[in-house]
């Protein structure tokens, strides 16, 4: 898989994740920090804690940490995944 398929697969991801039940519409500029945050990132730990300050800075409310750290490992599930590919 091309690091571009990957992008696409982990937006995929990033919209249809409801984590404060707005609708998955109400997040798109949240969806494109994530992406950009997955790229720089390399443990969920540390990129479960960024999604989770993406999401407070815009909304004001607190995604639980585990909810982060499950989307934080899958999507660098994905992004390893196309890196080894290549």
């Amino acid at each position: 898989m091309e690091m571009k398929e990957a992008n696409e697969q982990m937006l995929e991801i990033l919209y249809k994740w409801d984590p404060l039940h707005y609708g998955a519409e109400a997040y798109e500029t949240e969806v494109f920090d994530v992406l950009q945050a997955v790229h720089v990132s390399e443990a969920p730990s540390a990129l479960s804690r960024k999604i989770q300050s993406i999401y407070e800075f815009s909304f004001e409310e607190i995604i639980p940490l585990k909810e982060c750290e499950k989307i934080a490992i899958e999507l660098l599930l994905i992004k390893n995944n196309a890196a080894c590919e290549r």
